[in-house]
């Protein structure tokens, strides 16, 4: 097809509006990168090469090198980044600078961080239809009413072209080499660079922060990144109210959950490094990062008495650590169970990886079925006791046992009480023997000689 004298390569202006924004976010990247991130569709790359060929003749485009696997590398011009920001609908302010010199080395790092960005965002492949040929077709047999399957087969992709898994977000979504600035005493300055941002809201990811790493630096240098993370999420702001609200909050919206924004590291070995070499890196980065992502234990119910103690995990100043493989994101994409949270200890989907573990809404939970069981068990014992006194209100009243007969005295075998109306105030300390009289007559006799010279002893019942 050929070219305009404004445009000579031939490029449309749908295709040179998609190379602005991917070079407009990406700041570097290859014909082929910007064909498989904005429109998959496309037979093929020479539709991007065109097009960044035309924006170079007008001062927008530039290519200064090619990546290591030998595709040119374009970025922008100042004035193409403008033009980006137009594309894109963002202020100027907030497109960064451009990548010059940068495709001198072959730039590892930008293409991978590339190849994350279209791994997570997997733009769907748009049915593309030739335009067709207006000939006579007298002889032709009559065309057959369209049933749906056939116009299915219509608008479905090129032969040979697979639907992939849903991805998160779009171009419009992404930004790429993000300064978090931490306040010194000479003013800001960058704390930490974030890779890439993600706000995919429509896909519940308010706002996500990626890290690629590429194995090439040491483990205690990437831990280093997330701990200037938790300072950065620490920051807080006075409103015009005069209330405090984190300085991250001022640029992105609330995650919907306890805690700082997620942050997710990609790990791209490569060839280099072997899996098990990959496993023992991250196992040394979770355990070098464990203050950045473990929450603070609470002991919280079981006071004296109660029948167990419980507790939970405040996530408050925690950050939830994802990790992912740059070839588990291709193979599968976003949202399976490709993601690894620090403290979960298992592969899992962005929602569950998300979910905090064993924190308070989780104790609630446990208080809840505790205090069911053991409004449960009263309940229970409540109606065993009403059963209870039901069968005792049936039940007839006992016969009242008789008194027992009282034992005659001894000595007058009268009553061991005395006679009715006998006065007990002068009357001898009872013996269970004999009866008041026959006490009092007892004490007034006289002493045997062994009793005056022993005295009395009480006699043994």
């Amino acid at each position: 097809m050929g070219g305009s004298r404004t445009y000579p390569y031939g490029s449309t202006s749908a295709v040179r509006a998609h190379v602005l924004a991917a070079l407009g976010v990406l700041k570097l990247a290859t014909a082929d990168q910007m064909h498989r991130l904005m429109a998959p569709g496309h037979k093929d790359n020479k539709a991007f090469r065109n097009a960044a060929l035309d924006l170079a003749r007008h001062g927008l485009a530039v290519s200064e090198g090619s990546a290591r696997d030998g595709n040119k590398l374009w970025s922008l011009t100042p004035l193409g980044l403008d033009a980006a920001a137009e594309v894109l609908g963002r202020p100027e302010g907030e497109m960064g600078g451009t990548a010059r010199g940068a495709a001198r080395s072959g730039a590892p790092h930008a293409m991978a961080v590339n190849e994350t960005v279209i791994a997570i965002t997997r733009t769907p492949a748009t049915a593309t239809r030739p335009v067709p040929r207006q000939q006579p077709a007298p002889m032709a047999p009559p065309t057959p009413t369209p049933t749906p399957t056939a116009t299915a087969t219509e608008q479905a992709p090129a032969p040979g072209l697979v639907l992939e898994a849903q991805g998160m977000g779009w171009i419009g979504s992404w930004s790429t080499e993000v300064p978090l600035n931490l306040p010194t005493s000479r003013g800001n300055r960058a704390g930490v660079r974030a890779d890439a941002v993600l706000q995919a809201a429509e896909a519940g990811l308010p706002v996500l922060f990626v890290e690629v790493d590429n194995c090439t630096e040491s483990a205690d240098t990437l831990a280093a990144k997330f701990e200037k993370y938790l300072r950065y999420f620490r920051l807080k702001s006075k409103n015009p109210l005069g209330s405090e609200s984190p300085v991250w909050r001022t640029q992105y919206p609330s995650t919907g959950r306890e805690g700082h924004p997620p942050v997710g590291v990609v790990f791209n070995p490569g060839p280099r490094t072997g899996p098990q070499a990959l496993k023992n890196r991250m196992n040394t980065v979770m355990e070098l990062t464990r203050l950045v992502w473990s929450g603070s234990y609470h002991v919280a119910g079981g006071g004296y008495g109660a029948e167990e103690r419980d507790g939970y995990y405040d996530y408050a100043d925690a950050i939830p650590l994802l990790f992912t493989t740059l070839d588990r994101l291709q193979t599968s994409g976003p949202r399976e169970a490709v993601w690894w949270r620090c403290g979960h200890g298992q592969w899992e989907t962005f929602p569950d990886a998300l979910t905090n573990p064993a924190d308070h809404d989780a104790w609630y939970a446990r208080d809840e079925q505790r205090r069911r069981r053991r409004e449960e068990a009263e309940q229970r014992r409540q109606q065993e006791w009403a059963v209870e006194r039901e069968r005792w209100s049936q039940e007839p009243d006992p016969a009242p046992e008789p008194a027992p007969e009282a034992t005659p005295c001894e000595r007058c075998k009268g009553p061991i009480t005395g006679p009715l109306g006998y006065d007990l105030e002068f009357a001898p300390p009872e013996d269970g023997r004999h009866c008041p009289s026959c006490r009092t007559d007892l004490r007034q006799q006289y002493p045997t000689l062994r009793q005056a010279v022993f005295g009395r002893r009480p006699r043994s019942k």
